[in-house]
């Protein structure tokens, strides 16, 4: 639940923002496209929401071009990427805007998201319309048939266990892995969102900067450190994140200062929830209870999500329709 901060929980620890990395074509694609239209809308007309809107620079260097960073933004770092028509103000950074060892850059207006209160937003919701919250423990998916709110026996069940799709019974995909990010939040301010295509200082190590909306202070991340569930901070990692993220935004501190002049709220590691073959988004029967699977975004939960949603809505309706037409 929001306020929880556990390390099988990775929603709070997300930057978060929209910059797509799914590929042209794919069932992920087509997720982000249908977000980005209600992300939008939430920043420009829902306050409350704590979403506002950013410009986001990506840098792409040729010498990153085998590393895991840049099959992981692959997409991003296109000069022709499939969103480009689905983002506002598009366009490809001029030679004159590159900074020395950058082979090509983007910029367009994202939205970054400040997650404690974004996920307090999505819970107030839900309870205006109604859903009933329990805490429990569960050892087998089925037992979660038991836990209706007026005891009645529940007709389906969604499962959006994430990194823990792994573990719970009936479930248990051992596709499901984790890649470990740590972050270091700080009150400083950028003045746009950054990222790029990988870093000197090793091969699961990443760079990106976003400052929250609502005064969440600003991200500066990263690693994509692959199934790794190490839940302590790598305060040597930190540093390296702190003196990339001025390296590439040195408007983050004033002139001449390093590392010393970013002022640290906290640090942060969160498991992004990785599947073999992607995201898990399917009708499924186990032990005779039917289910419909939500889980495995990795780290573009927040950006799938609105059509993650809508898909898994779509497949519970069918699986209602036809039971009441047995």
């Amino acid at each position: 639940m929001p306020g929880d901060y556990d390390i099988e929980y990775t929603s709070p620890w997300a930057g978060a923002n929209y910059m797509p990395v799914s590929p042209k074509g794919s069932r992920a694609a087509e997720w982000d496209r249908v977000t980005v239209k209600e992300l939008y809308r939430l920043a420009a007309s829902v306050p409350e929401a704590g979403i506002h809107f950013q410009d986001v620079v990506i840098y792409n260097r040729e010498k990153d071009k085998q590393s895991s960073t840049a099959a992981w933004f692959n997409e991003l770092l296109s000069r022709e990427p499939w969103f480009k028509d689905v983002v506002s103000d598009f366009r490809e950074l001029l030679q004159s805007e590159l900074p020395t060892g950058v082979t090509s850059g983007t910029r367009w207006k994202s939205v970054c998201i400040n997650t404690p209160v974004y996920l307090a937003y999505l819970v107030s919701q839900c309870l205006k319309n109604g859903v009933v919250f329990k805490r429990g423990v569960l050892k087998h998916i089925s037992e979660a048939a038991s836990l209706h709110a007026l005891g009645n026996k529940v007709d389906i069940v969604v499962n959006c266990t994430g990194i823990m799709a792994s573990k719970l019974g009936g479930v248990e995909d051992k596709t499901v892995y984790p890649a470990r990010g740590q972050i270091v939040l700080v009150r400083n301010v950028a003045p746009a969102m950054y990222a790029n295509s990988g870093t000197d200082d090793g091969d699961d190590e990443a760079m990106y900067i976003m400052t929250r909306a609502a005064g969440g202070g600003t991200i500066l991340g990263g690693s994509y450190q692959k199934h790794s569930w190490e839940s302590k901070v790598d305060l040597n990692l930190a540093d390296r994140i702190m003196k990339r993220a001025i390296e590439w935004c040195p408007e983050l501190v004033k002139p001449g200062q390093g590392i010393e002049g970013l002022d640290v709220i906290s640090h942060g590691v969160g498991l992004r929830p990785l599947r073999v073959g992607g995201p898990r988004v399917e009708k499924d029967v186990i032990d005779g209870l039917k289910v419909v699977h939500n889980y495995g975004a990795g780290g573009f939960g927040y950006q799938s999500s609105y059509g993650m949603s809508e898909e898994t809505a779509r497949l519970v309706e069918e699986s209602l329709r036809h039971r009441a037409m047995l």
